[in-house]
């Protein structure tokens, strides 16, 4: 566990004393200044750490004492532990205010100034010093030679003018490692000084320092965790957030009082390929003490307890998701709602992040029905689903299920999810989308596809998919959700998620150029696409509405001059902010994967985003899908009223018989053999049916529907 003295520094700001401003920083410690050093054969004498110490007899050199990371500037042999000692001269301590040890370890350590205890991490207990041959509590990679900045450990007002002096001060630290047999240790930490004046005394910082006490226009997500440093990817752990946001035009600090959220939450690391990246994505939850669901506005947007940051990394001008979804927005659509932010975790400045809201069932967010665990029967079952298409990160069935269709993707329960969705609502929603994408694939799909689905909502979901045109387009992270019979009944496009890798923002598979057609990338360079997306788009009607809606989009909110205007709004936003990012993630110029193009700049950046997008916009104007003039010329046949579904399919003791209207006294199933010999007749008296099949044999049966006028559906199912 880590342990800051004085508390967490964000809270010591004010319990330990602000009563000056840092003008500057200085680096008084550096990593690779000659150090004397002893590996840990033995305990050291139990003074080792004071400054009168007399360490004459201990090896010196430079800092950064270990091996096999390639980030030792002295290799020294496989040891459980190193004792390390750094003398350096104060001249006006006066001045000095504010310092920060930056560590950069593997695996733990212990870190004492003048003899007194001021961090450590990952071992034993707090004041008490560990024995030469004590392991740390656990692995921790070192960062630095990642490109990882250290670690901060802080103090300020009293308690360093207290440890401080005037000439000769002691930086002493033990590092252990987490068994003998390890194959790397790390050690390499610096000192630096915040400074109220303008006189330079000591050196720079480090490229990669970044100061905590800076003004920003963007409001400060301050995080610290509650019980251990470290944020995993499951389970969540305790936090307290502090939020400062002044308003609009406004600037915020750390000095600030949190004026938009002061509470608890819980946080874990999130993201699929994005958790390879140095710069993590976190999903918390806005808490009560008791760990309770807190429902809160945050930064203007509605009350939910569920949120996102997400950590533009791979995309450098940190705007595609806000881009996207503002597109979205513009529909007239559900989209997340943003803001952008900077963060702090645990006295660590992290960067521009987006707060989103993420994506669930609520009023203000997927405005469908709340599908309650008992509701398994009647119009109650038949909707409040949210599904995507995705990976199957658990690789069961526990968590979704796989299409029977070419290229057999995966649905993942969103909502309600794996763990709370009941058996009749799972075999319920997977056999609606089972039939919609058995309709799909018959040669009569034209005339049945208005029954499933909201076409409007598929077409402004299309659109833009299309404008972004991301690798993930249509096989990750592509959401739909299903209103209740009574409501509609069918199945609704997004909400848009995840536009990382859009926008020219990818090299591989596919063609990233602003030309060119995503849903046609199936059968090409990508055979990942559900099999009914290009059958859907190409149907006559569907490609004349998408025309249309184009066209009305284009000579409204989606014009060029709109969408490059938000883009220069939200540059201005983001203001400086881009630059701290940016010192503090050092990718500007580099290729992070996997990026088409590399901007040597922030302003290159979005110069290549903005010359994309009007290339894209302009290829989409020309290349349009349909003729908006032809649209009423086109008139299909829908079937909608002849919809009859049975779940579950293979079936045990119980059937659901699905109607899509309110069934009249003469409706019925009827359950034939294979011989053609009736088997049972069963009366349907409302939307959704339950059948007792427990005294019927197994095997596989064909049904047939009738009413007053004829049959309404026929086919097979089976009971095993």
């Amino acid at each position: 566990m880590r342990t800051i003295f004085c508390s967490l520094f964000f809270t010591f700001l004010y319990l330990c004393g602000f009563s000056q401003g840092v003008d500057h920083w200085e680096t008084v410690v550096y990593n690779d200044n000659l150090w004397r050093y002893q590996v840990g054969v033995n305990t050291p004498p139990p003074n080792w750490a004071q400054p009168n110490f007399d360490a004459s007899a201990w090896a010196i050199g430079n800092g950064g004492f270990g091996y096999g990371d390639d980030d030792d500037n002295t290799q020294i042999a496989n040891t459980l532990s190193v004792y390390i000692r750094h003398q350096f001269e104060l001249i006006d301590t006066s001045v000095i205010t504010f310092a920060i040890l930056h560590a950069d370890y593997d695996d733990a350590f212990v870190a004492y100034l003048n003899g007194v205890e001021i961090a450590r991490s990952n071992i034993g207990t707090v004041g008490v010093a560990p024995s030469y041959n004590e392991p740390s509590s656990g692995l921790h990679e070192a960062g630095l030679y990642q490109g990882i900045t250290p670690e901060p450990y802080t103090l300020s007002g009293q308690d360093l003018k207290n440890l401080i002096v005037e000439g000769t001060n002691t930086l002493a630290i033990q590092i252990h490692n987490e068994s003998q047999t390890s194959t790397d240790l790390s050690s390499n930490f610096f000192w630096s000084v915040g400074i109220t004046d303008s006189s330079m005394s000591y050196g720079e910082t480090p490229d990669w320092f970044v100061s905590p006490f800076f003004e920003t226009t963007l409001p400060l997500l301050i995080i610290n965790t509650t019980q251990t440093n470290e944020i995993f990817d499951e389970p969540k752990v305790q936090a307290y957030m502090g939020i400062v946001d002044n308003g609009p035009g406004q600037t915020n600090s750390i000095f600030d009082d949190y004026n938009d959220y002061d509470g608890f939450i819980a946080i874990e690391i999130r993201g699929a390929s994005s958790q390879l990246f140095d710069k993590k994505g976190y999903g918390f939850e806005t808490q009560l003490e008791d760990g309770t669901n807190n429902n809160v506005e945050l930064l203007g947007l509605p009350e939910e307890n569920d949120w996102i940051l997400h950590g533009p990394y791979t995309d450098k001008s940190l705007l595609r998701n806000v881009l996207a979804y503002h597109m979205g927005e513009l529909t007239g659509r559900y989209t997340p709602r943003t803001r952008l932010c900077e963060l702090f975790i645990n006295d660590d400045y992290r960067g521009v992040y987006v707060l989103t809201e993420r994506i669930k069932r609520d009023e203000n967010r997927v405005d469908i029905a709340n599908l309650k665990p008992e509701d398994i029967e009647g119009d109650e079952l038949t909707g409040g689903y949210i599904v995507q298409i995705d990976r199957d990160d658990n690789s069961t069935n526990l968590d979704g299920w796989y299409s029977d269709y070419p290229d057999n993707k995966f649905f993942v329960f969103h909502v309600p999810n794996e763990d709370d969705i009941q058996p009749q609502q799972r075999a319920y929603i997977q056999g609606y989308f089972d039939e919609f994408e058995s309709k799909m694939a018959a040669a009569d799909y034209q005339s049945t596809y208005l029954g499933y689905l909201d076409i409007d909502s598929w077409i402004d979901y299309f659109l833009i998919t299309e404008v972004g045109k991301h690798i993930d387009a249509y096989k990750l992270s592509f959401y739909m959700n299903k209103k209740k019979l009574s409501n509609g009944g069918k199945i609704h496009f997004g909400p848009l998620w995840d536009f990382n890798l859009a926008f020219g923002n990818f090299d591989f598979a596919c063609p990233p150029e602003p030309e060119g057609w995503a849903f046609e990338w199936r059968g090409t360079c990508d055979n990942s696409h559900p099999f009914w997306v290009s059958k859907l788009t190409e149907i006559p009607e569907v490609s004349h509405q998408i025309n249309c809606r184009w066209n009305e989009l284009r000579d409204g909110p989606l014009s060029s001059g709109a969408m490059i205007d938000f883009i220069d709004e939200k540059v201005a936003e983001i203001g400086d902010a881009q630059e701290r990012n940016f010192n503090r993630w050092p990718i500007l110029g580099e290729y992070v994967w996997p990026n088409n193009f590399i901007g040597n700049t922030y302003a290159e950046e979005i110069g290549y985003l903005k010359f994309w997008l009007n290339q894209r916009l302009g290829w989409m104007d020309a290349n349009m899908l349909g003729d908006c003039s032809l649209l009423n010329s086109v008139e299909p046949e829908v079937v909608e009223q002849s919809r009859v579904e049975l779940f579950p399919n293979p079936a045990t003791d119980e059937l659901y018989v699905e109607l899509a209207y309110a069934p009249s006294d003469e409706v019925e199933l009827q359950l034939y053999n294979l011989l053609g010999q009736q088997m049972a007749r069963y009366p349907l008296t409302t939307i959704i049916s339950k059948i007792d099949l427990t005294l019927i044999n197994t095997g596989l049966y064909v049904y047939r529907v009738t009413g007053e006028e004829g049959e309404i559906g026929h086919g097979l199912f089976m009971i095993e």
